[in-house]
Parts: C-alpha cells; structure tokens; sequence
C-alpha cells in the first residue's frame, strides 16, 4: 500500500509537468498586449519627456551618462526583444538631484530611429507607449 505522502508527490509532480509549459506562454508578449496601462500620446507627456524624446531622434546630447545605455527588460514588461534593442534615458524630474524614476525606453535597430518608444514614470513598474498624435 502506498503512502500517502507519496500520492500527494506524484501529484504535485504531475501537476507540475502539466502546467510549466504556459509560463511560457506568459512571457512571450506582443506591444499590444504587453503594456497593460493606455499609450499616451507625445504632447501628453511631461515637458521634460518631450525634451528627451527629442534628444532621443536628434541622437543627444543627453545629460545623464546612463542615457542610451541597453535596457534589459527584466521586468519583462515590454515585448520581448534581443539583448541590445531596447535603451534607456532619463526624464528630468524637477527638484530631483538624481535621476529620478522617470524614463523614456525606445527600441529599434538604430538609437535615433526607435521602432517603439515606452514612458515609465515609477521607475520601470508600469510602462505606457508613446504614440505621435497630429
């Protein structure tokens, strides 16, 4: 006769097995369905976003010596990507001595041709993508 120890085992084993292939799923995302909170648009942005968005397309210069340097994406809030694609910049914050919690990530092939832009104002927690509305 088996314990029952080992049923409750062999179950969680199974289980296990059963459901580890959908945290896959979980990870892969798309733009659309990756970030959760509304785009928002280019001119919605605070002034300091807008200045650093620009800096962005202009290639600089940036004030913050961490600007332009590769973003990892380890909160896995943005699409997945290859190591490399995504860089990030500072967004000012008046009366911040440091950088602040505010930043622009843009991802693409060329720094100053981003294919997706995204605006986090709570420090990579909750990202909104930045859309250029006429």
């Amino acid at each position: 006769m088996r314990s029952k120890t080992l049923d409750f085992a062999a179950l969680a084993v199974c289980l296990g097995l059963l459901f580890a292939p959908c945290t896959i799923l979980v990870h892969a995302k798309s733009v659309a369905e990756s970030v959760v909170v509304a785009p928002i648009a280019l001119q919605d942005l605070p002034k300091e976003g807008q200045e650093t968005y620009l800096l962005i397309r202009q290639g600089g210069p940036f004030r913050y010596e961490k600007d332009g340097v590769v973003f990892g994406n380890r909160e896995r809030l943005l699409p997945q990507a290859k190591r490399g694609f995504y860089r990030e910049y500072t967004v000012k914050t008046p009366g911040e001595k440091s950088r602040g919690a505010r930043r622009i990530v843009c991802g693409g092939e060329e720094p100053r041709v981003p294919k997706h832009c995204f605006y986090t104002q709570d420090h990579y927690s909750s990202f909104r993508e930045i859309v250029n509305v006429p």
